[in-house]
């Protein structure tokens, strides 16, 4: 009953078959492979959009750090929520790789960046003493598992645009966000104006890589080149191309995605009803935040459960989180406990 993360959880079997399915075979080498080709003409077709190009890579604070360096030069900034990933869990990541572009933190209730607040925050265009004003990073789904709306994307993406800003989209867990918000992955992306989309699949059923999502193919050859430099062009991208492709064919990333957001439903919907529980914010896709008395805690995990303590959320908050291959029986095990 391990709901600490999507990330214990393994990887899809069909993503493993198909790299066992092609590990007799010799294939070219540096994303020569047809997979990675696949891999491009399946984004073509779920973003309904026959000019992108895909990068792959091993991680997503790789993803968001080579696609950040694209969009911002050294003395740019960046504006981005104070709880984004990028802020806190990727050890200055994109600093590095943009070699000292600054994060702009702005604030906003749930993980969300308040519009005034980006308004406020971006000025000095054309100043030498400033950072010059880059790029937006907005992260679907948040860190408290919050989705944005249409209308919210909207309206931060046109204040980036009247300054002329690259925006980057954070999508770690873009699937769950889609199945939760029910809209076509071209509404929440390019027809938005986003440029750059950092497409998860390692929290959704693969055993590792992201998909860097270029809307703008000009920018794809640049990006390639950052990807060599920092290590990420595989020799063997097979490893990661072959699962890739699978992970996106006949639409299995959605498969995978709205099973975690029902499981998290059914999880939410049995814990909100035990005394000593209550619910932060319903849950906007696989991720589920209450206050849970410290006793009740304690019974539960000593009861086999596991997750997260979340401070964020108050003294007594938790966070659990499941998965494409959370188990019903496993979901309904911690809301019987959680009664007894």
């Amino acid at each position: 009953m391990n709901f600490a993360s999507d990330n214990v959880a393994g990887a899809h079997p069909a993503l493993l078959q198909a790299l066992a399915d092609i590990n007799d075979q010799t294939l070219n080498a540096y994303g020569e492979d047809p997979f990675n080709a696949q891999v491009e003409q399946e984004c073509r077709r779920i973003f309904e959009h026959d000019r992108l190009k895909t990068v792959l890579v091993g991680t997503g604070s790789a993803a968001n750090a080579l696609a950040l360096a694209t969009m911002t030069p050294a003395w740019g900034a960046i504006y981005c929520h104070r709880t984004s990933h990028i802020v806190v869990d990727e050890a200055n990541a994109v600093q590095a790789a943009t070699a000292g572009a600054r994060l702009v933190t702005l604030d906003g209730e749930n993980g969300k960046i308040d519009p005034a607040e980006l308004r406020g925050a971006i000025f000095g265009k054309g100043v030498i003493h400033h950072p010059q004003p880059a790029a937006l990073s907005v992260t679907q789904m948040n860190e408290y598992g919050v989705t944005y709306t249409l209308d919210e994307l909207t309206e931060l993406t046109e204040i980036a645009k009247s300054h002329d800003l690259k925006i980057h989209m954070d999508g770690a867990r873009f699937a769950n966000a889609i199945v939760g918000l029910n809209v076509s992955p071209a509404d929440m992306t390019w027809r938005l104006g986003v440029d750059i989309l950092v497409f998860g699949a390692t929290k959704n059923g693969a055993m590792a890589g992201e998909i860097i999502v270029c809307f703008d193919p000009t920018v794809a050859e640049e990006l390639e080149f950052r990807r060599k430099r920092a290590g990420h062009l595989y020799s063997k991208m097979r490893i990661l191309s072959a699962p890739l492709a699978a992970y996106l064919n006949d639409d299995l990333w959605l498969d995978n995605a709205q099973h975690a957001n029902r499981m998290a439903q059914r999880l939410a919907d049995g814990l909100s009803a035990v005394d000593g529980i209550e619910l932060c914010r319903p849950p906007s896709g696989n991720q589920i935040f209450m206050a849970m008395e410290p006793a009740l805690q304690t019974k539960l995990m000593d009861a086999g459960a596991y997750f997260y303590d979340w401070p964020d959320d108050g003294p007594t908050a938790v966070r659990m989180v499941t998965a494409f291959n959370t188990h019903q029986e496993d979901v309904d095990a911690v809301i019987a406990a959680a009664n007894a």
